[in-house]
């Protein structure tokens, strides 16, 4: 006897084959999304690498940070070189311009109020030893100017400064701050020799870095290729006049021995630092 589904079965069945047809459709329709989301996963990656000026640093991560390793021998060696048959000229805080000062002694490259922080006019003729006649200076009266301002107009080193002054590194406390300012330096003249402090810039030149810390000649100029500005106190102590030759190079400070260019006020040393300067001599 040949017997009938019944209507139960019959039902039974039919939910099954529906049920396979819709997974294998659901199925369909997810391959399908997931092969459109990583269409748009690999379009977007493309633009992103378009729009990216490289691929090395896709996310802007900073720079790590770099390490200065000065050499102490190079210091040294800079330090000890002397440069030789330099022509000097004399001149001092408040000197007005003249034909061969053009620019005016009341302010320094690196100090805008010189002439009130060193405490008045360094007259030059008018001495009591080392020193102006009328007061007792507030700074060193022991000065010289170099042609090189490490700081520009702008507020910032010059691009050469961290690569050309060996100290750099060593004395850096930020932008605008001059790192030559207050430099010792040794001058020697026929058998004497004198330290004074590095405070103004020239003369003439403000960037001529092959001379101060190369091996380059002072540039011509109209005071005989002049390549150093030395106060009234360090002409007196060499016993030389406004353009006699010099030899100069520049000390640490734990090398300068006691004398009249250690002879400050306690409450202002005189290797004391100037606040920020934005001049350009």
């Amino acid at each position: 006897m040949i017997r009938t589904p019944s209507i139960a079965a019959r039902s039974s069945t039919l939910v099954c084959c529906l049920g396979l047809a819709g997974s294998a459709a659901g199925s369909a329709a997810g391959s399908q999304l997931v092969a459109r989301a990583a269409g748009l996963h690999e379009r977007f990656l493309e633009e992103r690498r378009e729009a990216l000026p490289g691929l090395s640093d896709p996310f802007g991560v900073p720079a790590a940070t770099r390490v200065v390793l000065e050499n102490p021998r190079a210091r040294s060696h800079a330090s000890a070189a002397w440069k030789r048959n330099v022509v000097s000229t004399v001149f001092w805080v408040g000197e007005l311009p003249t034909e061969h000062n053009p620019t005016p002694n009341t302010q320094s490259a690196w100090d805008q109020n010189w002439l009130a922080n060193f405490g008045g006019y360094d007259d030059p003729e008018r001495r009591a030893g080392y020193l102006p006649a009328s007061f007792t200076p507030l700074l060193n009266a022991f000065y010289v100017a170099l042609p090189y301002n490490d700081v520009t107009r702008g507020g910032v080193h010059r691009a050469e400064a961290s690569e050309v002054i060996p100290w750099f590194w060593e004395s850096y406390r930020g932008d605008g701050i001059s790192v030559c300012k207050g430099r010792w330096l040794a001058i020697h003249h026929e058998g004497r020799v004198c330290y004074a402090q590095w405070e103004d810039v020239g003369p003439f030149e403000v960037d001529h870095w092959q001379y101060v810390f190369g091996n380059d000649a002072p540039r011509p100029n109209r005071n005989g290729g002049a390549g150093i500005d030395l106060s009234p106190a360090v002409r007196d102590f060499l016993k030389l006049r406004s353009g006699a030759t010099v030899e100069w190079r520049f000390a640490d400070e734990r090398e300068v021995p006691a004398g009249p260019w250690r002879n400050g006020s306690p409450a202002t040393p005189f290797v004391r630092r100037s606040q920020p300067q934005l001049n350009d001599r």
